[in-house]
Protein backbone atom coordinates (compact mmCIF):
# COMPACT_ATOMS: atom_id res chain seq x y z
CA UNK A 1 0.00 0.00 0.00
CA UNK A 2 1.23 3.87 -0.83
CA UNK A 3 1.34 5.97 2.03
CA UNK A 4 -1.83 7.51 2.28
CA UNK A 5 -1.32 11.48 3.21
CA UNK A 6 -4.49 13.13 5.09
CA UNK A 7 -5.76 16.32 4.11
CA UNK A 8 -4.95 18.13 7.48
CA UNK A 9 -8.63 18.57 7.65
CA UNK A 10 -9.50 16.91 10.31
CA UNK A 11 -8.62 18.13 14.07
CA UNK A 12 -6.13 17.16 15.37
CA UNK A 13 -5.64 14.84 18.64
CA UNK A 14 -4.16 18.59 20.74
CA UNK A 15 -6.25 20.48 18.41
CA UNK A 16 -6.74 21.86 15.12
CA UNK A 17 -4.55 20.37 12.44
CA UNK A 18 -2.55 22.31 10.28
CA UNK A 19 -1.99 22.26 6.74
CA UNK A 20 1.50 21.35 5.01
CA UNK A 21 2.58 24.52 2.99
CA UNK A 22 4.70 23.77 -0.70
CA UNK A 23 6.59 20.56 -0.76
CA UNK A 24 10.15 21.38 -0.06
CA UNK A 25 11.34 19.19 -2.98
CA UNK A 26 9.43 22.01 -5.49
CA UNK A 27 10.95 25.36 -3.88
CA UNK A 28 13.03 27.30 -5.78
CA UNK A 29 17.10 27.79 -4.77
CA UNK A 30 18.13 30.92 -3.87
CA UNK A 31 19.48 33.55 -6.22
CA UNK A 32 22.75 34.05 -4.83
CA UNK A 33 23.98 30.57 -3.57
CA UNK A 34 26.83 30.71 -0.97
CA UNK A 35 30.77 31.10 -1.63
CA UNK A 36 32.78 28.49 -1.61
CA UNK A 37 36.38 28.02 -1.95
CA UNK A 38 36.18 24.35 -3.44
CA UNK A 39 36.14 23.47 -6.90
CA UNK A 40 33.60 20.80 -6.49
CA UNK A 41 29.85 20.77 -4.80
CA UNK A 42 28.57 16.97 -3.92
CA UNK A 43 25.34 15.93 -3.98
CA UNK A 44 24.67 13.37 -1.95
CA UNK A 45 21.24 10.89 -0.44
CA UNK A 46 21.98 8.10 1.82
CA UNK A 47 20.43 4.37 0.82
CA UNK A 48 19.77 1.26 2.26
CA UNK A 49 22.80 0.67 3.36
CA UNK A 50 23.69 3.48 5.24
CA UNK A 51 26.23 4.59 2.46
CA UNK A 52 26.32 8.39 1.28
CA UNK A 53 26.57 7.98 -2.30
CA UNK A 54 25.89 10.86 -4.99
CA UNK A 55 27.59 13.22 -7.67
CA UNK A 56 29.58 15.94 -7.90
CA UNK A 57 29.46 19.18 -10.03
CA UNK A 58 31.94 22.16 -10.78
CA UNK A 59 31.50 24.64 -8.16
CA UNK A 60 30.38 26.82 -10.85
CA UNK A 61 27.57 24.97 -11.62
CA UNK A 62 26.59 25.22 -7.61
CA UNK A 63 23.43 27.47 -8.83
CA UNK A 64 22.04 25.59 -11.29
CA UNK A 65 22.49 22.12 -9.26
CA UNK A 66 20.35 24.00 -6.55
CA UNK A 67 18.01 24.75 -8.96
CA UNK A 68 17.46 21.77 -11.00
CA UNK A 69 19.47 18.89 -9.23
CA UNK A 70 21.95 16.22 -10.64
CA UNK A 71 21.06 13.19 -12.62
CA UNK A 72 19.92 9.52 -10.71
CA UNK A 73 18.86 6.01 -10.93
CA UNK A 74 16.28 4.19 -9.07
CA UNK A 75 18.44 1.41 -8.96
CA UNK A 76 20.62 3.13 -6.99
CA UNK A 77 18.46 2.38 -4.27
CA UNK A 78 19.31 -1.22 -4.37
CA UNK A 79 23.21 -1.35 -3.67
CA UNK A 80 24.17 -3.56 -0.89
CA UNK A 81 26.13 -2.22 1.37
CA UNK A 82 29.25 -4.50 0.31
CA UNK A 83 28.73 -3.46 -3.96
CA UNK A 84 26.64 -5.03 -6.37
CA UNK A 85 23.01 -4.40 -6.59
CA UNK A 86 20.61 -6.71 -5.14
CA UNK A 87 19.90 -8.98 -7.66
CA UNK A 88 16.11 -8.79 -7.72
CA UNK A 89 16.42 -5.31 -7.75
CA UNK A 90 12.67 -4.02 -8.84
CA UNK A 91 13.97 -1.25 -10.72
CA UNK A 92 15.62 -2.89 -13.23
CA UNK A 93 17.22 -0.53 -15.28
CA UNK A 94 14.39 2.00 -16.23
CA UNK A 95 13.55 5.04 -14.82
CA UNK A 96 15.17 8.54 -13.91
CA UNK A 97 15.48 10.56 -10.79
CA UNK A 98 16.87 13.93 -9.47
CA UNK A 99 18.94 15.05 -6.79
CA UNK A 100 17.19 17.62 -5.77
CA UNK A 101 19.70 19.87 -2.87
CA UNK A 102 18.97 20.94 0.41
CA UNK A 103 19.71 24.34 0.80
CA UNK A 104 19.60 24.42 4.32
CA UNK A 105 21.85 21.34 4.43
CA UNK A 106 24.91 22.54 2.81
CA UNK A 107 28.05 22.21 4.69
CA UNK A 108 31.72 22.89 3.84
CA UNK A 109 34.35 20.61 4.37
CA UNK A 110 37.97 23.16 4.53
CA UNK A 111 40.65 22.37 2.43
CA UNK A 112 43.31 20.00 4.79
CA UNK A 113 47.05 19.68 3.22
CA UNK A 114 46.40 17.65 0.12
CA UNK A 115 42.71 17.47 0.30
CA UNK A 116 40.77 20.29 -1.02
CA UNK A 117 37.71 21.80 0.06
CA UNK A 118 34.40 19.97 -0.92
CA UNK A 119 30.79 21.99 -0.53
CA UNK A 120 28.39 18.62 0.74
CA UNK A 121 24.58 19.11 0.32
CA UNK A 122 21.88 16.24 1.37
CA UNK A 123 19.62 15.71 -1.53
CA UNK A 124 15.81 14.57 -1.94
CA UNK A 125 14.97 11.91 -4.80
CA UNK A 126 12.76 13.18 -7.03
CA UNK A 127 11.13 12.56 -10.32
CA UNK A 128 12.54 14.31 -13.31
CA UNK A 129 9.78 17.19 -12.74
CA UNK A 130 10.70 17.52 -8.99
CA UNK A 131 7.65 15.67 -7.77
CA UNK A 132 8.92 13.66 -4.68
CA UNK A 133 9.81 10.03 -5.23
CA UNK A 134 7.65 7.63 -2.84
CA UNK A 135 10.91 5.73 -2.50
CA UNK A 136 12.88 8.49 -1.19
CA UNK A 137 14.17 7.53 1.81
CA UNK A 138 14.63 11.55 3.13
CA UNK A 139 11.10 12.10 1.83
CA UNK A 140 9.46 8.88 3.97
CA UNK A 141 10.54 11.16 7.02
CA UNK A 142 9.11 14.64 5.93
CA UNK A 143 5.79 12.74 4.95
CA UNK A 144 5.83 11.14 8.54
CA UNK A 145 6.73 14.06 10.05
CA UNK A 146 3.79 15.85 8.36
CA UNK A 147 1.20 13.45 9.24
CA UNK A 148 2.46 13.39 12.83
CA UNK A 149 1.65 17.04 12.93
CA UNK A 150 -1.42 17.31 10.46
CA UNK A 151 -3.19 14.15 12.75
CA UNK A 152 -2.03 14.99 16.28
CA UNK A 153 -0.76 18.62 16.44
CA UNK A 154 2.65 17.51 17.94
CA UNK A 155 5.80 18.71 16.79
CA UNK A 156 8.91 16.72 17.19
CA UNK A 157 12.16 17.19 18.72
CA UNK A 158 15.36 14.63 18.37
CA UNK A 159 18.59 13.87 18.91
CA UNK A 160 20.61 11.27 17.72
CA UNK A 161 23.79 10.11 20.01
CA UNK A 162 26.38 7.97 17.48
CA UNK A 163 29.29 5.48 19.13
CA UNK A 164 32.04 5.03 16.97
CA UNK A 165 36.09 3.29 17.01
CA UNK A 166 39.43 4.73 16.50
CA UNK A 167 42.09 2.40 15.55
CA UNK A 168 45.69 3.02 15.56
CA UNK A 169 45.66 4.00 19.29
CA UNK A 170 47.34 2.84 22.37
CA UNK A 171 45.46 0.87 25.10
CA UNK A 172 43.85 3.39 28.01
CA UNK A 173 41.52 3.05 30.26
CA UNK A 174 37.55 3.35 29.30
CA UNK A 175 35.92 7.21 29.83
CA UNK A 176 39.58 8.50 30.71
CA UNK A 177 41.43 11.54 30.34
CA UNK A 178 44.38 9.29 28.76
CA UNK A 179 42.18 8.37 26.04
CA UNK A 180 40.34 11.41 25.38
CA UNK A 181 44.23 13.30 25.07
CA UNK A 182 45.67 9.99 23.05
CA UNK A 183 42.41 10.85 20.42
CA UNK A 184 44.24 14.85 19.95
CA UNK A 185 44.31 16.47 17.85
CA UNK A 186 41.58 14.17 15.57
CA UNK A 187 39.42 15.33 19.01
CA UNK A 188 39.69 18.77 18.97
CA UNK A 189 39.59 19.24 15.23
CA UNK A 190 36.13 17.36 14.53
CA UNK A 191 34.42 19.59 17.40
CA UNK A 192 36.09 22.38 15.97
CA UNK A 193 34.72 21.16 12.22
CA UNK A 194 30.98 20.44 13.65
CA UNK A 195 30.81 23.43 14.88
CA UNK A 196 31.78 25.51 11.64
CA UNK A 197 29.43 23.40 10.16
CA UNK A 198 26.69 24.01 12.53
CA UNK A 199 25.99 21.12 13.27
CA UNK A 200 26.07 22.04 17.13
CA UNK A 201 27.96 19.68 18.84
CA UNK A 202 27.21 18.94 22.46
CA UNK A 203 29.90 16.13 23.78
CA UNK A 204 32.67 14.22 22.59
CA UNK A 205 33.84 11.63 24.82
CA UNK A 206 36.37 8.62 25.93
CA UNK A 207 33.64 5.58 25.64
CA UNK A 208 34.07 2.17 27.35
CA UNK A 209 35.14 -0.10 24.44
CA UNK A 210 39.00 -0.05 23.20
CA UNK A 211 39.52 2.86 21.16
CA UNK A 212 36.05 3.87 21.36
CA UNK A 213 34.29 7.62 21.15
CA UNK A 214 30.65 8.66 21.67
CA UNK A 215 29.49 12.64 19.88
CA UNK A 216 26.90 14.18 20.63
CA UNK A 217 25.09 16.93 18.73
CA UNK A 218 21.97 19.48 19.63
CA UNK A 219 18.64 18.36 19.52
CA UNK A 220 16.78 19.89 16.66
CA UNK A 221 13.56 18.87 14.77
CA UNK A 222 13.21 15.39 13.31
CA UNK A 223 14.66 16.02 9.75
CA UNK A 224 17.65 18.27 11.12
CA UNK A 225 18.38 15.84 13.72
CA UNK A 226 18.57 13.01 10.56
CA UNK A 227 20.72 14.56 8.33
CA UNK A 228 23.07 16.08 11.21
CA UNK A 229 23.56 12.47 11.59
CA UNK A 230 24.12 11.57 7.58
CA UNK A 231 26.59 14.50 8.20
CA UNK A 232 27.99 13.71 11.42
CA UNK A 233 29.43 9.92 10.16
CA UNK A 234 30.74 11.41 6.49
CA UNK A 235 32.79 14.42 8.72
CA UNK A 236 33.98 11.62 11.31
CA UNK A 237 35.23 9.15 8.72
CA UNK A 238 36.91 11.91 6.47
CA UNK A 239 38.32 13.53 9.30
CA UNK A 240 39.89 10.40 10.47
CA UNK A 241 41.09 9.28 6.39
CA UNK A 242 42.95 12.97 6.60
CA UNK A 243 44.55 11.90 10.08
CA UNK A 244 45.35 8.61 8.96
CA UNK A 245 43.22 7.02 11.94
CA UNK A 246 40.98 3.99 11.05
CA UNK A 247 37.28 4.68 11.91
CA UNK A 248 34.20 2.55 12.34
CA UNK A 249 30.71 2.61 13.22
CA UNK A 250 30.23 -0.93 12.71
CA UNK A 251 27.86 -2.50 14.93
CA UNK A 252 30.54 -4.78 16.68
CA UNK A 253 34.15 -4.93 15.83
CA UNK A 254 34.65 -8.54 17.51
CA UNK A 255 31.82 -11.10 18.69
CA UNK A 256 32.88 -10.87 22.35
CA UNK A 257 33.57 -6.49 21.92
CA UNK A 258 31.60 -3.76 23.51
CA UNK A 259 29.28 -2.31 20.58
CA UNK A 260 28.66 0.64 18.52
CA UNK A 261 25.20 1.69 18.95
CA UNK A 262 22.74 4.39 17.56
CA UNK A 263 20.49 6.37 20.64
CA UNK A 264 17.23 7.91 19.34
CA UNK A 265 15.89 10.53 21.73
CA UNK A 266 12.48 11.64 21.33
CA UNK A 267 10.14 14.10 22.78
CA UNK A 268 7.62 15.82 21.60
CA UNK A 269 5.57 19.06 21.83
CA UNK A 270 2.31 20.96 21.04
CA UNK A 271 2.02 24.03 18.54
CA UNK A 272 2.93 26.31 21.07
CA UNK A 273 5.94 24.71 21.96
CA UNK A 274 4.73 22.87 25.18
CA UNK A 275 6.48 19.37 26.39
CA UNK A 276 3.98 16.73 26.26
CA UNK A 277 5.51 13.59 27.84
CA UNK A 278 5.63 14.57 31.60
CA UNK A 279 3.42 13.71 34.07
CA UNK A 280 5.17 13.73 37.47
CA UNK A 281 1.49 11.92 38.80
CA UNK A 282 2.04 8.97 36.51
CA UNK A 283 4.59 5.75 36.61
CA UNK A 284 7.98 6.72 35.55
CA UNK A 285 6.14 10.31 34.99
CA UNK A 286 5.20 9.57 31.29
CA UNK A 287 1.88 11.38 30.54
CA UNK A 288 -0.63 9.12 29.12
CA UNK A 289 0.01 10.80 25.56
CA UNK A 290 3.52 9.37 25.94
CA UNK A 291 2.41 5.87 27.18
CA UNK A 292 0.30 5.39 23.69
CA UNK A 293 3.13 6.53 22.06
CA UNK A 294 5.51 4.13 23.05
CA UNK A 295 2.75 1.32 23.21
CA UNK A 296 2.97 1.73 19.30
CA UNK A 297 7.05 1.32 19.39
CA UNK A 298 6.77 -1.24 21.39
CA UNK A 299 4.04 -3.17 19.71
CA UNK A 300 5.67 -3.22 16.32
CA UNK A 301 9.70 -3.65 17.64
CA UNK A 302 10.65 -6.72 15.96
CA UNK A 303 9.40 -4.85 12.20
CA UNK A 304 11.13 -1.84 13.66
CA UNK A 305 14.17 -3.65 14.28
CA UNK A 306 14.62 -4.60 10.17
CA UNK A 307 15.18 -0.97 10.15
CA UNK A 308 16.87 0.21 12.78
CA UNK A 309 19.28 -2.50 13.25
CA UNK A 310 19.34 -3.90 9.62
CA UNK A 311 23.36 -5.06 9.19
CA UNK A 312 23.74 -8.98 9.11
CA UNK A 313 25.42 -8.76 12.47
CA UNK A 314 23.55 -6.53 14.39
CA UNK A 315 21.43 -8.44 16.39
CA UNK A 316 24.91 -10.20 17.50
CA UNK A 317 25.09 -7.12 19.43
CA UNK A 318 21.14 -6.32 20.62
CA UNK A 319 21.38 -9.28 23.50
CA UNK A 320 20.87 -9.00 27.18
CA UNK A 321 23.74 -7.92 29.69
CA UNK A 322 25.64 -5.77 27.03
CA UNK A 323 23.74 -2.89 28.03
CA UNK A 324 22.81 -2.10 24.08
CA UNK A 325 19.15 -3.74 24.44
CA UNK A 326 17.89 -6.38 26.22
CA UNK A 327 14.27 -6.98 25.37
CA UNK A 328 10.71 -4.92 24.24
CA UNK A 329 10.23 -3.32 27.71
CA UNK A 330 9.69 0.72 28.57
CA UNK A 331 11.86 1.39 31.96
CA UNK A 332 13.12 4.35 34.13
CA UNK A 333 16.77 4.98 33.87
CA UNK A 334 17.73 1.42 32.28
CA UNK A 335 20.36 1.06 29.59
CA UNK A 336 18.73 -2.84 28.64
CA UNK A 337 15.40 -1.67 28.04
CA UNK A 338 14.40 -1.07 24.36
CA UNK A 339 12.71 2.69 25.41
CA UNK A 340 14.44 4.30 28.23
CA UNK A 341 13.25 7.01 29.57
CA UNK A 342 15.87 9.41 30.37
CA UNK A 343 16.84 11.07 33.53
CA UNK A 344 16.65 15.10 34.01
CA UNK A 345 18.05 17.71 36.83
CA UNK A 346 17.30 20.18 38.62
CA UNK A 347 19.94 22.07 39.06
CA UNK A 348 20.80 25.10 37.03
CA UNK A 349 16.78 25.59 37.73
CA UNK A 350 16.65 22.87 35.11
CA UNK A 351 13.13 22.08 34.33
CA UNK A 352 11.97 18.41 34.59
CA UNK A 353 8.91 18.62 31.63
CA UNK A 354 11.11 20.29 29.00
CA UNK A 355 14.20 17.77 30.06
CA UNK A 356 11.85 14.68 29.68
CA UNK A 357 12.21 12.70 26.94
CA UNK A 358 12.35 8.89 25.60
CA UNK A 359 15.83 6.83 23.97
CA UNK A 360 15.45 4.01 21.50
CA UNK A 361 18.19 2.12 22.29
CA UNK A 362 17.50 -0.84 19.23
CA UNK A 363 19.65 0.87 16.90
CA UNK A 364 22.93 1.17 15.14
CA UNK A 365 24.95 3.55 11.94
CA UNK A 366 24.26 0.84 9.05
CA UNK A 367 20.57 2.08 9.50
CA UNK A 368 19.81 5.17 7.31
CA UNK A 369 18.80 7.49 9.72
CA UNK A 370 15.94 9.29 8.11
CA UNK A 371 14.09 6.01 8.01
CA UNK A 372 15.06 4.93 11.29
CA UNK A 373 13.66 7.62 12.93
CA UNK A 374 10.76 7.83 10.73
CA UNK A 375 9.93 4.38 11.92
CA UNK A 376 9.79 5.38 15.55
CA UNK A 377 7.26 8.32 14.77
CA UNK A 378 4.94 5.97 12.20
CA UNK A 379 4.72 3.32 15.28
CA UNK A 380 4.34 5.79 17.68
CA UNK A 381 1.75 7.35 15.68
CA UNK A 382 -0.21 4.50 15.50
CA UNK A 383 -0.17 4.44 19.57
CA UNK A 384 -1.84 7.18 19.83
CA UNK A 385 -4.87 6.61 17.11
CA UNK A 386 -5.10 3.02 17.89
CA UNK A 387 -5.93 1.01 20.62
CA UNK A 388 -3.43 -0.90 22.02
CA UNK A 389 -2.71 -1.63 25.51
CA UNK A 390 -0.58 0.81 27.57
CA UNK A 391 2.94 -0.53 28.10
CA UNK A 392 3.90 -1.20 32.01
CA UNK A 393 6.84 1.09 33.09
CA UNK A 394 9.56 -0.95 34.68
CA UNK A 395 10.71 1.27 37.34
CA UNK A 396 14.65 1.60 38.18
CA UNK A 397 15.21 -0.52 40.77
CA UNK A 398 13.21 -3.25 39.27
CA UNK A 399 15.65 -6.43 39.79
CA UNK A 400 16.99 -7.77 36.53
CA UNK A 401 15.35 -11.24 37.00
CA UNK A 402 12.00 -9.82 36.84
CA UNK A 403 12.82 -8.52 33.45
CA UNK A 404 14.37 -12.23 32.34
CA UNK A 405 10.01 -12.82 30.95
CA UNK A 406 10.09 -9.57 28.87
CA UNK A 407 9.70 -10.51 25.04
CA UNK A 408 12.86 -10.63 23.53
CA UNK A 409 14.19 -9.01 20.38
CA UNK A 410 13.94 -10.63 17.29
CA UNK A 411 17.57 -12.87 16.80
CA UNK A 412 18.81 -12.27 13.52
CA UNK A 413 18.29 -9.96 10.55
CA UNK A 414 16.31 -12.38 8.98
CA UNK A 415 14.07 -13.25 12.08
CA UNK A 416 13.55 -9.21 11.77
CA UNK A 417 12.78 -9.26 7.92
CA UNK A 418 10.48 -12.16 8.44
CA UNK A 419 8.48 -10.23 11.16
CA UNK A 420 9.03 -6.75 8.90
CA UNK A 421 6.77 -9.19 6.44
CA UNK A 422 4.10 -10.23 8.75
CA UNK A 423 3.51 -6.96 10.02
CA UNK A 424 0.38 -5.63 7.85
CA UNK A 425 0.74 -1.88 9.46
CA UNK A 426 4.09 -1.23 9.43
CA UNK A 427 4.10 -2.46 5.81
CA UNK A 428 1.54 -0.21 5.14
CA UNK A 429 4.02 2.73 5.48
CA UNK A 430 5.78 2.36 2.55
CA UNK A 431 5.48 2.17 -1.00
CA UNK A 432 5.26 -1.23 -2.18
CA UNK A 433 8.72 -0.77 -4.20
CA UNK A 434 10.58 0.80 -1.07
CA UNK A 435 9.90 -2.14 0.82
CA UNK A 436 10.81 -4.69 -1.32
CA UNK A 437 13.91 -2.96 -2.21
CA UNK A 438 15.06 -2.92 0.66
CA UNK A 439 14.08 -6.88 1.96
CA UNK A 440 16.06 -7.40 -1.38
CA UNK A 441 19.08 -5.65 -0.39
CA UNK A 442 19.25 -6.98 3.18
CA UNK A 443 18.71 -10.65 2.28
CA UNK A 444 21.57 -10.01 -0.43
CA UNK A 445 23.89 -8.63 2.50
CA UNK A 446 22.78 -11.96 4.41
CA UNK A 447 23.32 -13.49 1.12
CA UNK A 448 27.14 -12.54 0.53
CA UNK A 449 28.40 -13.26 4.27
CA UNK A 450 26.79 -16.60 3.99
CA UNK A 451 28.94 -19.16 5.12
CA UNK A 452 31.16 -17.35 7.59
CA UNK A 453 31.51 -17.44 11.04
CA UNK A 454 30.40 -14.61 13.15
CA UNK A 455 34.05 -12.85 13.44
CA UNK A 456 34.42 -12.94 9.77
CA UNK A 457 31.23 -11.22 8.98
CA UNK A 458 32.05 -8.86 11.66
CA UNK A 459 34.65 -7.93 9.77
CA UNK A 460 33.13 -7.41 6.71
CA UNK A 461 30.56 -5.33 7.99
CA UNK A 462 33.15 -3.20 9.95
CA UNK A 463 35.26 -3.05 6.74
CA UNK A 464 32.19 -1.11 5.15
CA UNK A 465 30.85 1.01 8.16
Amino acid sequence: MTLVHTTGKEPGLLGPATVPGPSPTLRAAPEDPPMTDAATVFVATCDLAGQVRGRAVPSSEQASALRSGTGWVPADLAISAFGPIAPDNVFGSRGDLRLIPDPATGIDIPADGDTPALRLYLADQTLPDGEPWPCCPRTFLRDTVEELRERTGIEVVAAIEHEFVLGGLPSSPPFSLQRFRQAEPFGSDLVRLLEQAGLQPENWLPEYGDGQFEITLRPGTAMSAADRAVLLKELVRDLARRRGLPVSFAPLLAPDGVGNGVHLHLSLKDAEGRPLLFDPSRPGRLSALGARFSAGILRHTPALTAWTAPSPVSFLRLTPHRWSAGGIFLAERNRESLLRICPTTQLAGGDAAGQFHLEYRAADATANPWLALGVLLRAGLEGLVRDYDEPTVWPEDTDASVLDGVPALPSSLEEALHALESDDVVRSWFDPRLLATHLSVKRSELAQLAGLDDAARIRKVADVH
